[in-house]
């Protein structure tokens, strides 16, 4: 992510709701007939690793959001949705032929040919010069402990039983963790779920909103999103851009950042409280990350949009720049135009203009979606009717 950084998607992973559907008269979708052969073909299914191992992720991702699809939350979701012939059952249909196309198809060439022949595209309006912005998160893997010591002492929490009887405006990040982080006299004490050891890896978990956490004796704990403060996100990488700070570690992005805080520590106690979202967490169960649609997203399948103002659940098509590591060890990006499914949401995702890539877990995936922040293009796919 270059200047605007995934502002550091630090923008996304947060499974935050959003209530309205429209921004002012603006319908997020517009019917489109793109020329034949321009919106290029997703060469991963059958390149990119060899066989029809990534073919099979994003049948996965598919069935995910069929799972989600025959649920009363879809129901209600697609009740009043705003642009005319995007209905639940239509993008069921849509997602059942396109599986069967992607199963059946020898070529990359050949599902993009059926695809155009039996399909529409709804084109998002994007922002205000037309265009989307493309960020990256990943799920991260960090260092815990399940109770306090001198090596692990900077806490995440539990949802408290009485956050709705809060009063507002809520208690700042400051006022609930203190300035250092530490949380020493916060009135949040008895409601720690862990520790980290590290204090911008415990924000990190607020930012994506869930986490694989693993204890000193091995075992291995996943959290997720569970609720947060009533405040809007306010993105720290935008005011270090803006102050130009750690310039001389290089152009920001998430790495860059990384490194900024453990050459400058103190800059801690200066930036993350300008964030007074604060995040509170759940243990799960589940073996994946899950998205607001209460499924499992998949790395490089799922996308985050603003719900409900984009169809969720619904078999989209993306072009933009997307980084991979070359065989020297570095990153680079190329264009990419890749299928994928609008599985989950975010607290900075906003209006049809911004799109977050889930990349996967851990941190070669971390490095990746820390420097995604490109235009490019987002596409709905439905059967013509």
């Amino acid at each position: 992510m270059k200047q605007t950084i995934a502002l550091i998607s630090l923008s996304l992973g947060l499974t935050l709701g959003h209530p309205s559907l429209l921004y002012g008269a603006e319908v997020p979708l517009r019917q489109v007939q793109p020329r034949s052969n321009s919106l290029g073909v997703d060469e991963q299914l059958w390149q990119m690793y060899g066989t029809v191992g990534d073919r099979e992720n994003l049948i996965k991702s598919i069935d995910h959001s069929l799972t989600y699809l025959n649920t009363p939350k879809a129901v209600t979701d697609y009740e009043n949705y705003p642009v005319t012939g995007i209905t639940r059952e239509r993008i069921v249909r849509s997602l059942h032929r396109f599986r069967e196309l992607l199963i059946n198809s020898p070529s990359a060439e050949a599902l993009q040919a059926a695809v155009e022949r039996e399909f529409v595209f709804y084109k998002s309006v994007g922002n205000n010069q037309g265009e989307v912005i493309f960020t990256g998160y990943f799920e991260p893997i960090y260092e815990a402990s399940p109770v306090l010591t001198a090596e692990y002492r900077y806490p995440l929490y539990r949802l408290p039983v009485n956050l709705e009887s809060w009063p507002k405006p809520h208690p700042t990040r400051a006022e609930l963790q203190g300035v250092d982080g530490l949380g020493r006299q916060s009135p949040l004490a008895g409601n720690e779920l862990v520790w980290l050891r590290d204090r911008f890896e415990a924000y990190l978990v607020e930012i994506q909103g869930s986490a694989r956490l693993r204890f000193p004796d091995g075992r291995i704990m996943g959290i997720k999103y569970n609720g947060n403060t009533d405040y809007t996100y306010t993105s720290i990488g935008r005011q270090m851009i803006k102050d130009k700070v750690c310039t001389e570690i290089g152009e920001l992005s998430l790495p860059v950042m990384i490194q900024c805080f453990k050459t400058y520590p103190k800059l801690l106690d200066k930036y993350l409280p300008l964030n007074n979202r604060f995040i509170f967490f759940q243990e799960t169960e589940n073996p994946y990350p899950v998205g607001n649609l209460g499924v499992p997203v998949t790395a490089e399948r799922s996308i985050a949009t603003d719900y409900p103002l984009m169809p969720p659940g619904a078999l989209a098509l993306i072009r933009t720049r997307i980084p991979y590591y070359n065989q020297r060890g570095g990153i680079e990006t190329r264009f990419v135009s890749r299928y994928v499914l609008d599985q989950d949401t975010g607290g900075a995702i906003k209006g049809p203009g911004r799109v977050d890539i889930f990349i996967g877990t851990g941190p070669t995936a971390g490095d990746r979606a820390g420097v995604i922040h490109d235009k490019g293009e987002l596409y709905y796919l439905l059967l013509k009717n």
